[in-house]
């Protein structure tokens, strides 16, 4: 076994190779690169507090601190422990499998083939260009995801969940209070989607033509829908989206108990960016629902889609 005691700024590369990497920092910034390139490089940047243990055994690289386990990653609190940053960022091969802790610190993690397993307990969490399997657990840091195309796994307190151009073939998310906007396009692949959440809102938009059967419930919230062959159920308290689009390989599932639900279309033309789209657009982007389309049971002059 290697072992390096970080306590100022340092450049490391690793002669031997690296199949796993586990990083848990508090404070500061962690990034995570894929690469085809050898060796393993880590670079520290900043550093403040007590120093960061980098162990290098059995094709396992750790860069964490020693009272920082990753079992029971999310109870951890130490009010002392607080006083330290480090920003750390670390370049290894693609097919690596990534454990990445982050307390009140922002991470990113990009271009892993292998699969990724994220922690934070506050602090928000970037994903991008993942293939591999992806576990996201905060207790109130939000993720972003963008162009994964593993399957996705997300829990959390009260963090928000945002999935950009998704091709994966299974989204599996729940959260207590926090929204959840999950953009999909599966390339012709069945896709199983179940989003779980108390008060948060969900936001779904799925492509044009899609292929899928389609449950969606609130308890006492509003919901839109932008496809015709979707029955929409109840004018007052409990209110459902039911049906089947094209011939209904794939499952989208959402419920929630008091926050709203919107399923929107992407747009069928590739130039109409996400960011472009218009939040009243059937194919817009889901960044807001239950504001924009009407929510009294009125008739949306925009789209001409019933939203109660």
């Amino acid at each position: 076994m290697s072992e390096w005691s970080v306590g100022e700024p340092v450049k490391l590369a690793f002669d031997e190779p690296v199949t796993r990497l586990s990083v848990r920092i508090v404070q500061g910034a962690v990034n995570v690169v894929g690469t085809d390139e050898t060796p393993a490089r880590l670079e520290v940047s900043e550093i403040e507090g007590p120093p960061l243990v980098v162990t290098q055994q059995d094709g396992t690289l750790t860069v964490a601190y020693e009272d920082l386990p990753w079992k029971g990653f999310l109870k951890w609190f130490d009010p002392k422990g607080w006083r330290r940053s480090a920003v750390v960022t670390l370049a290894v091969p693609a097919a690596t499998r990534v454990e990445v802790g982050v307390v009140g610190a922002a991470a990113m993690v990009s271009g892993i083939s292998g699969a990724t397993a994220v922690r934070g307990v506050t602090g928000d969490i970037t994903l991008v260009g993942l293939t591999g399997p992806v576990t996201a657990d905060t207790v109130s840091g939000a993720v972003e995801a963008q162009a994964l195309s593993g399957d996705l796994r997300f829990h959390s307190v009260s963090g928000d969940l945002t999935v950009v151009e998704g091709t994966g073939t299974s989204v599996r998310a729940d959260s207590v209070s926090g929204s959840m906007i999950v953009d999909l396009d599966p390339a012709d692949r069945p896709t199983e989607v179940t989003l779980t959440s108390v008060s948060g809102e969900i936001a779904i938009r799925l492509p044009h033509p899609a292929d899928t059967r389609v449950e969606a419930n609130t308890a006492s919230g509003t919901v839109s829908n932008a496809f015709e062959d979707l029955r929409v159920d109840g004018q007052w308290g409990a209110k459902r989206i039911t049906g089947r689009l094209g011939t209904g390989r794939g499952r989208v599932k959402a419920s929630t108990a008091s926050g709203s639900i919107a399923l929107l279309r992407r747009p069928p033309a590739a130039e109409e960016s996400w960011e472009a789209a218009s939040d009243t657009d059937p194919g817009g982007t889901p960044a807001a629902p239950g504001t924009g389309p009407a929510t009294d049971g009125t008739t949306d002059g925009t789209t001409d889609k019933k939203v109660l």
